[in-house]
């Protein structure tokens, strides 16, 4: 069956269609039936059924002939260390540690915070926390004290499993005073905190509070695997408000299994045994579904990797991994590949190793331009698929599902709604906009299984933040449009779309144009108050190393380029050439903040900003420009 007839007999019995995905799953006590509407506008899915994630991702292939295939392989070129664990081996580690946290008084439903950095023990402390039943919820490791207190007070966790230091290049960052600040600022107090000593900084260790991740361990029962419903939580985890008060997206556990197997074969093309490769980190919803869970329970090989796509040590450290582990698909961000191609443009370091073990190359976590795509193309020779969702949906919304039906890739475009979501484009008022016009994007409810059902003790902020605007929709926040083909343009988040003069411009589309010029590497369009039209774009534009022409030669030709791809309705104008953007550590570019800057208003400084520096450059090149005018 292709693409059209499996969308369309999804949409023709939803219910049979899940109820068939879940037969892959091993399940205590089977669900009869999938969804639960009678609480609509909120759903759950698979509530009758009895199940555990960890016995799905690790002990089921033991006992079914995957015990010696490695399950994690580890590499960090920023320490050196490398090691692989087999799903044997990993089902021994979860259950000690399980065990240790039983030992430790922590119960089904409990919380169990993670602060971890980018070493095997995080997986095997999530896989830990599902086994016994209890709620993880991982935060970033290194996230400022302050934010990681309010989500201690969120979350309530009965105790915290901690590494002593997370390592970036040429500096490592001591997470335990961080940690132990947070505790003593939060309101809520943990009872236990367990912590995973790296030899580049032991932590000190608070007695009666603290204990050593092996010491633990020691002489422990191995805990079994405890029965949960399809509808208990497997996860908590904190997505940035914009409010400042961080929304705890909540992971149910039968849906969440059952979506994310179905997307390993249908959506990534994998076969069980096969390398998959997310070079992301496990505080991001791409490390849940795609480092640790999707894999994992679909029978594959995942690479937990520490180290940068640049300078770790060069711009050929993807390109090693791919060939020293035989990875069959990578998923990464786009800015990752920015940085490559602003390293080595001309592909250098691709043609050192073989790659020829690689199929396909997905790409999400914020628009991918066009330019980006054509370059990983050209280098690659092999399909380059960007594909669209969000923390909240846990698993991918629009793609091409390459283990259905590789579509034609349409660049620009993440190609195609997948099955359990129904797209929609509306416009302020509700209506579906016609074909080829910019509006809301909104998916028709229920969400499939998998999604959030709600947030972490927060159903009314749940439902004013995704379910109020637009009555039976779930709004996503992001703006787009949908071509005669059904494929869609995720033009720019809601409030990325600027209003100058009355006209509604996505500054994606003018980012688009600025990274298609040839000495542009990177770039961001944001909007800037104006009196007279009330906003005008502005550009930044990062060029590619070894381009030394004058900055205003390029930033006119920028200037002139948008000026012809959308016309003098953009009013264009303002542009200039900056080092580099402020980021998150996950690489979306923080536009919302630069807007701040250029207008002069008070704001908070993200949470989850790489370099805080960047800030300051940013506001010298807009004075630059006359602003904060």
């Amino acid at each position: 069956m292709g693409y059209k007839e499996v969308y369309a007999g999804w949409k023709a019995d939803p219910e049979a269609f899940w109820m068939e995905a879940a037969k892959s799953i091993d399940w205590i006590v089977a669900p009869t039936k999938a969804l639960s509407d009678e609480n609509a506008p909120l759903y759950e899915w698979f509530a009758d059924g009895v199940v555990n994630t960890c016995y799905n991702a690790v002990d089921r292939h033991v006992e079914n002939g995957r015990a010696d295939q490695v399950a994690i392989i580890y590499d960090s070129p920023i320490t050196g260390a490398k090691s692989q664990i087999t799903f044997a081996e990993l089902q021994v580690k979860v259950a000690n540690l399980g065990g240790a946290l039983l030992e430790q008084g922590i119960t089904k439903g409990d919380r169990v915070i993670i602060y971890m950095s980018m070493t095997p023990e995080a997986i095997i402390a999530m896989l830990a926390c599902a086994r016994i039943g209890a709620i993880h919820s991982v935060v970033f490791g290194g996230f400022a004290a302050a934010e990681l207190a309010t989500r201690i007070n969120d979350a309530t966790p009965k105790a915290i499993i901690a590494s002593s230091c997370g390592i970036e290049p040429g500096r490592v960052i001591q997470y335990k005073p961080l940690l132990d600040e947070a505790i003593e600022i939060a309101d809520h107090k943990p009872e236990t905190c367990i912590v995973f000593q790296r030899e580049q900084a032991q932590a000190k260790l608070i007695a009666g509070r603290d204990l050593d991740w092996d010491e633990a361990q020691a002489n422990v029962t191995p805990a079994p695997c405890v029965p949960v419903k399809g509808t208990d939580p497997v996860y908590v985890l904190y997505t940035s408000g914009t409010t400042g008060q961080p929304k705890g997206v909540v992971r149910h556990t039968g849906g969440h299994l059952v979506a994310l197997n179905w997307t390993m074969k249908n959506v990534y093309g994998m076969d069980p045994g096969d390398v998959f490769w997310a070079a992301s980190d496990v505080g991001w919803v791409v490390g849940h579904s795609y480092i640790c869970y999707g894999p994992l329970i679909h029978g594959n090989t995942t690479v937990v990797f520490e180290g940068k796509p640049v300078g770790s040590p060069d711009a050929g450290t993807f390109w090693r991994i791919i060939q020293d582990y035989k990875v069959r698909a990578l998923f990464t961000a786009p800015t990752a590949f920015r940085a490559i191609k602003r390293e080595d443009p001309k592909g250098d370091f691709v043609k050192k190793y073989d790659l020829s073990n690689m199929e396909t190359l997905f790409l999400a976590g914020e628009r991918a331009d066009p330019d980006t795509i054509l370059w990983a193309q050209d280098q690659l020779k092999i399909p380059v698929i960007d594909h669209w969702w969000q923390t909240e949906t846990g698993f991918p919304m629009v793609g091409n599902p390459m283990g259905i039906e590789a579509l034609p890739v349409k660049v620009g475009s993440p190609t195609v709604a997948l099955p359990g979501y129904d797209v929609r484009i509306l416009s302020d008022e509700g209506h579906e906009m016609p074909t080829g016009e910019l509006g809301a994007i909104a998916v028709k409810l229920p969400l499939p299984p998998g999604t959030l059902p709600t947030l972490w003790n927060a159903e009314e902020r749940f439902r004013k933040a995704y379910l109020d605007t637009f009555p039976g929709y779930y709004e996503t926040g992001d703006a787009g449009v949908k071509d005669e083909d059904g494929y869609l343009y995720i033009m720019a988040r809601t409030d990325d779309v600027i209003n100058v003069a009355g006209h509604r411009l996505s500054t994606g589309a003018m980012e688009e144009i600025l990274a298609g010029h040839p000495d542009v590497a990177e770039c961001a369009v944001i909007g800037v108050t104006d009196a007279l039209k009330g906003q005008l774009p502005m550009g930044f534009l990062c060029l590619s190393s070894g381009v030394n022409r004058p900055h205003a030669e390029i930033t006119k030709e920028c200037i002139q380029l948008v000026r012809e791809k959308i016309g003098p309705v953009a009013a264009f104008k303002l542009a200039c050439v900056v080092d580099r953007l402020p980021k998150t550590r996950s690489g979306k570019i923080l536009r919302a903040t630069m807007v701040k800057i250029a207008d002069g208003a008070e704001f908070k400084l993200p949470a989850t900003i790489d370099d805080p520096a960047i800030l300051d450059e940013i506001a010298v090149a807009l004075r630059e420009l006359g602003y904060p005018a």
